[in-house]
């Protein structure tokens, strides 16, 4: 059984190869980077809550995010 020092959680099976840094060690320049760009990272969806009146007219909106996302990156 494997106990996790932060939580306290006792875990009877581990499944996978990802682990945790000790506690106070911090992240490696390549982990900073990529969180860094995780941040930066935009959906260019609105935010609210959405009302429509059919399935299609919902994806025409997400269609339309995505493509004005697409555009803009490659500006």
């Amino acid at each position: 059984m494997i106990s996790d020092p932060l939580t306290g959680e006792t875990f009877v099976r581990v499944v996978g190869r990802r682990s945790q840094p000790p506690i106070g060690q911090l992240p490696s320049p390549a982990a900073r980077e990529a969180l860094t760009r995780m941040a930066a990272y935009r959906t260019r969806a609105p935010k609210g809550v959405f009302l429509y009146r059919s399935h299609e007219e919902a994806n025409e909106d997400r269609q339309r995010w995505t493509v004005d996302a697409v555009v803009a990156t490659q500006r």
